[in-house]
Parts: C-alpha cells; sequence; structure tokens
C-alpha cells in the first residue's frame, strides 16, 4: 500500500495534475482582487459571492491553507522524482562512461575501414579514447562526452522545487514597512533597525501639465554604523531599489505643510505634518492638531462637501481638527493666511509641498528563488544543449578499424557530423 501511495505521489500523472490545479488557483487568485474586505466584495459583486470568496479565502489566495497545501504537495512530488531517479540516473551515467555495454552492440551510425581511429576521434572533438577489448579479445577504443547533459531534467526539477520553496517561503515571511515624508525627513524602518532618509522628492510633468513621474532620492543607514554602512538610491514608479536586502517602491504621494505653534504670540514649535498624521502641542501635549487633507485649489459644494479644484495652488485650504485628550474639539478648513486660536496658543499652516509615501519589501528567501532560477536555467541547457555521446572503434581482422556512434539527443546532427569525419578515411557508406 505505501508502495503504490509513494509511486503515486512521484508520479508524472500526479505532477500534471497538482499543475493543474495550480494554473486554475492563479487564474482565480488574478482575476479577484485581492486584499478587500467583505463589504468591498459585497458592492462589487453580490452577497453571496462575496461569503463565498472570503469562506474560501479567495481574497488572499497566494497565502491561504489550499493554495499552501496544493504547493507543499508539488514540492513533495518534485522531491520524491528526483529521489526515485537519482539511483538510476548515477548508474546510467556511469554506464555511458564505461565500454562494456556499448562494445556488446553496433551504434546508432556505424563506418568499416577506417585506417586512423584516433583521427575520426579528434574530428568528432571527443576525448583522447581510452584503449580497452572486447568480449572476443579483439583490440577497441572508446570515448564518451558530456554525460552532464543526461543530469537535464533532473537538475531542471531541483531548480522549481528551489523556486517554489524560495517562492513560498518568501511569501509566507516577508514582511512590508511603510515610511512617508518629505525631503530632509530620517524615520526608521520598521523594526529592521534601519533608517531611511528622504533626500529629495520631484514630480515630473508633462507638457500638459499631468504627472509623468514621481521620483524620490533616498539614502539608508544603520545608526550603530554611520556613514559607512550607508546606500544611496533613486526609485520612481515601477523603478524599485535593492539595498541592504530590503527592496523600496515609489508608492505614492500626498500632501504636507508646515505646522506652525504660537503661544502668547511667541513661536513655540514649527513641524512639517503630513496629511493624516497629527502634531502634540510640544508643552501640551493632550492637545493634538490633526491635519486631515490640503486642498490645494479648494471649492466646497453644498451636499458633497470640500474637493479641489485642480493640483495648482490657486486656492490652498487646511481642513484640520483639534481633540484635547482624545476627545474632539472641533474641525474646520482654515484658508491661507488665516489663523487657528485655541486658548493661548495661535496655529497657522504653511509651505504646502509633497511629501511621498514609500513602501519597502524585506524577503529573505529572496536569494533562494534567484538561486532555483539559475538552477533551472542550468537544467534547460543541459537538457537541450548538452548532447551525451559516444563513440568505440573495434580492431577488423584485415587491420582497418569499424567505428561505431551513438547520441541519443540530436541525433540527426550527429550522424551527419560523424559521417563527415569519416569520409576522410574511407568512402564506404553508412550502414
Amino acid at each position: 500500500m505505501l508502495k503504490k501511495i509513494w509511486k503515486f505521489l512521484s508520479s508524472m500523472r500526479f505532477a500534471i495534475l497538482l499543475l493543474v490545479v495550480l494554473a486554475v488557483a492563479c487564474s482565480v487568485g488574478s482575476l479577484v482582487t485581492q486584499g478587500q474586505t467583505y463589504d468591498w466584495y459585497a458592492q462589487h459583486y453580490s452577497e453571496r459571492t462575496a461569503a463565498l470568496i472570503v469562506a474560501l479565502r479567495l481574497d488572499d489566495a497566494f497565502h491561504s491553507i489550499w493554495f499552501i497545501v496544493i504547493t507543499g504537495f508539488l514540492c513533495l512530488n518534485l522531491v520524491l522524482c528526483n529521489l526515485t531517479r537519482l539511483p538510476q540516473l548515477i548508474r546510467r551515467t556511469r554506464a555511458e562512461g564505461q565500454p562494456e555495454g556499448a562494445l556488446k552492440g553496433e551504434g546508432d551510425v556505424s563506418r568499416e575501414g577506417i585506417a586512423d581511429p584516433a583521427s575520426v576521434f579528434a574530428r568528432l572533438r571527443m576525448p583522447k579514447p581510452a584503449p580497452c577489448q572486447t568480449g572476443d579479445g579483439r583490440e577497441a577504443l572508446f570515448a564518451s562526452k558530456h554525460r552532464a547533459g543526461l543530469w537535464g531534467a533532473w537538475v531542471c526539477h531541483l531548480g522549481i522545487l528551489l523556486l517554489i520553496l524560495g517562492f513560498g517561503l518568501g511569501q509566507m515571511t516577508q514582511k512590508e514597512y511603510a515610511v512617508y515624508g518629505v525631503p530632509g525627513d530620517v524615520k526608521p524602518i520598521g523594526d529592521t533597525g534601519w533608517m531611511l532618509k528622504i533626500d529629495d522628492f520631484t514630480i515630473g510633468l508633462r507638457q500638459d501639465a499631468t504627472v509623468e513621474q514621481y521620483t524620490a532620492a533616498i539614502s539608508v543607514y544603520s545608526p550603530d554604523g554611520g556613514t559607512a554602512a550607508r546606500e544611496s538610491a533613486e526609485i520612481s514608479v515601477n523603478h524599485p531599489a535593492t539595498i541592504h536586502g530590503m527592496k523600496f517602491y515609489q508608492n505614492s504621494t500626498g500632501w504636507a505643510g508646515k505646522v506652525n505653534v504660537l503661544k502668547d504670540g511667541e513661536p513655540l514649535q514649527a513641524e512639517v505634518v503630513c496629511a493624516g498624521d497629527f502634531l502634540p502641542i510640544l508643552d501640551k501635549p493632550e492637545l493634538v492638531v490633526y491635519l486631515n487633507a490640503f486642498y490645494p485649489d479648494y471649492v466646497l459644494t453644498p451636499g458633497v462637501g470640500p474637493s479641489t479644484a485642480s493640483a495648482n495652488l490657486n486656492n490652498p485650504a487646511w481642513l484640520y481638527s483639534v481633540y484635547y485628550q482624545g476627545s474632539l474639539l472641533g474641525m474646520n478648513a482654515l484658508m491661507a493666511g488665516e489663523e487657528l486660536t485655541i486658548d493661548e496658543y495661535t496655529v497657522t499652516f504653511t509651505d504646502p509641498q509633497n511629501f511621498t509615501l514609500i513602501q519597502i519589501k524585506r524577503d529573505r528567501f529572496t536569494w533562494l528563488a534567484l538561486l532555483g532560477g539559475l538552477i533551472t536555467t542550468l537544467g534547460l541547457l543541459l537538457a537541450f544543449y548538452v548532447q551525451p555521446a559516444k563513440v568505440w572503434a573495434v580492431r577488423d581482422p584485415d587491420g582497418t578499424w569499424t567505428l561505431h556512434g551513438q547520441c541519443k539527443k540530436g541525433g540527426a546532427i550527429f550522424r551527419e557530423r560523424f559521417e563527415k569525419a569519416t569520409n576522410q578515411d574511407t568512402q564506404t557508406g553508412i550502414d
């Protein structure tokens, strides 16, 4: 029973079945928008479809248990397949390099009446032939090459296995961070111990004033390593950078501005705050100013609310909220040049500018996936371009030699080369 289970799990039929199921799963995962809420799916599909998507974990297909199980079985199949074939492949590789099996029969192509077999071996680019004897005691020569080509499929399977493991483990252990700020800001990258400095941020515009590209210049360094460990890069949309094993993506942008706080008419603090962030008052931290949004061209539409007519700074306005000990004191829009008074504090908003949101991904198994890709490529090269061949010659009673050749891959090309190499020694036709 166990033998039958082993045979099925390591069979090509099971591998094909898994690949079909995996392809269907990937297609479903690509068609269904990932990472949304039940309400979002219900709104875009239906209540029943939303319930089915969430129940089957189709909202996060590539991290679901069923996807991991399918991938795990595929890895198991590849491991068992390689383990099952390994002893036979080793024996076959050894046999290809031994003359005994070849001398028992004729090759795929033969030629009689060869006067100088050594020159033919050389023209066929075979290694120097080794002397040996046939079973009936006749003198013989044997050479083989490119036995590594027998390992093409096996190496390819190994590479695919490492590729799947690298991708799967990377997805399961991958960490993502988000850092946002304006040029000059230095912020920690989550729990990595690295610091990110935003050196510059620019928005490239087309001639019609529409956005063409967002570009950020960044530096990453360790606070303990000083500037010696600092690495810099420039990232833009669809052009990430890899620094210290982390991948940095230019994700999005938004508005920020300087929040100026006066106390009794004297400057107390001035800090740049991004929309969606808050600023505790320096000497009264339970009093918080929250910047809800910035509208460069402010328009207030009855029944709709605030919006912006354009991206130009024609009529800038700041939407803010004020909290004290967690309770909302008020919310309003502050136009450019206007002041907000809270007891002895006066708050103004100035210097609107764009901030950048940078997404950082840390995948500790990227190297394994890359190694799998390289090994898979090596396997394909071995399978398609490295052609195992063996050539042997047997001395006939008249003193001439009969030459035999065998190449199980690229046979037609090998026959042509064999004929060309032997034509210089004899005009006898190919058997």
